[in-house]
């Protein structure tokens, strides 16, 4: 396999990969996840996400992927009282979070007062290490606070203040909500945040390290994360389901919904993925969730449309349901908004950007990758204005 790199050379001439897409390029190498595509398999600093999702908090998932290893008792909380205390915003991103139009899609939100956080660092220009470890904790804090409170703010509710007893998922449901979540709520998002972390090379974060790789900084390469992520072919992808869900309706309309989607070969949302060939190992977890929420809120309904659609199309396609497909039950069984559910995605795989933005900055190298170009061949004469037709 060829790298981004390193075209190589036949009769010392340059010959380079051309893949769409960066296709089966390895661009870089990473030590904090690995997507075994053909096996089915997400690895995340030598743990199988199954050892990880259910037994490590989100926190500890943080400093797996920050330092390579799961804490101990004092690393975790040490960990955690920063995490906390890192939580309050600068008062004029509150304000623009206030005044941010009540229509604006939060992802565009969110991008922007992430981006405005770098106006408030007190020493941009401190680029070492530490300062850079400062800011991945400060923006891991500080996203479920901008998320929840532009929710609360295009709502015309209050801002509640941030709390320092809550661990990172229950006090995101706290803020969106205002009150305390149930023990069994916080642990369910704390779960999906585990699972949703890091996924190797995906698309936000390899925009995260080629930002990062020009020496920019750490909250322009989170803003180009996030922007990448916005999109509907990466995040978008679980908003889509609930859409999907609700335009079929019911129980019975399934079938003939996504016999006509086949037909017109349009694709179905949460289904299939660009490196899973099995299915995603995220996904089980998530169902299983998905069931049990369904249950316990009197809506099993989503779940058994849900079911029904990937009976179908791993029948008809040999295509599996993605994390996607079941992450949308989940947040949508929880009570949260439809459109919040790409920021929470955001949310959690903060942790994996920004462990990949101090990676990058470890050992890095500007990404210069070579394009094919297929225009027309050099030797077009110029011609005055007057002279063309």
């Amino acid at each position: 396999m060829f790298t981004l790199a390193q075209p190589y050379l036949t009769n010392q001439k340059l010959m380079p990969v051309t893949a769409k897409g960066l296709e089966g390029i390895v661009a870089n190498s990473t030590s904090l996840s690995d997507v075994l595509g053909q096996e089915g398999i997400l690895i995340y600093a030598g743990y199988d996400i199954n050892e990880i999702a259910g037994n490590a908090s989100f926190e500890e998932t943080v400093h797996l992927l920050w330092h390579g290893e799961l804490p101990n008792s004092s690393q975790l909380d040490a960990l955690c009282k920063k995490l906390r205390a890192s939580r309050e915003l600068p008062q004029p991103v509150v304000d623009f979070l206030r005044n941010a139009p009540k229509n604006a899609g939060p992802m565009d939100v969110i991008r922007t007062a992430v981006s405005m956080l770098g106006l408030y660092d007190s020493n941009p220009k401190d680029e070492s290490p530490e300062a850079n470890y400062n800011r991945a904790i400060s923006i891991t804090a500080k996203i479920s606070v901008i998320t929840a409170y532009f929710h609360r703010a295009r709502n015309g509710q209050d801002l509640p203040p941030v709390r320092t007893d809550l661990g990172e998922a229950a006090h995101f449901l706290y803020l969106i909500n205002g009150t305390e979540p149930t023990v069994e709520a916080a642990r369910t998002l704390d779960v999906a945040y585990v699972l949703h972390a890091d996924h190797g090379m995906n698309a936000s974060t390899f925009s995260a390290r080629v930002t990062i790789a020009t020496l920019s900084d750490m909250y322009s390469a989170i803003t180009s994360a996030i922007g990448t992520l916005k999109g509907p072919l990466h995040g978008g992808a679980n908003e889509g389901v609930i859409h999907m869900l609700k335009e079929i309706g019911s129980e019975d309309k399934v079938d003939a919904w996504v016999e006509a989607q086949l037909e017109q070969k349009k694709k179905i949302m949460g289904i299939g993925h660009r490196v899973y060939k099995v299915l995603d190992p995220r996904a089980p977890r998530l169902r299983e969730m998905a069931i049990i929420l369904s249950n316990q809120l009197g809506e099993p309904k989503w779940i058994r449309m849900s079911e029904r659609i990937a009976s179908i199309m791993k029948e008809r396609k040999g295509l599996n349901a993605n994390v996607d497909f079941y992450s949308a039950t989940v947040y949508y069984s929880m009570g949260i908004p439809t459109d919040l559910f790409t920021p929470v995605f955001a949310i959690a795989r903060t942790a994996g950007w920004t462990g990949h933005v101090m990676e990058q900055l470890a050992d890095n190298r500007l990404y210069r990758p070579l394009s094919e170009y297929t225009g027309p061949a050099v030797g077009k004469k110029f011609q005055p204005i007057d002279g063309r037709p």
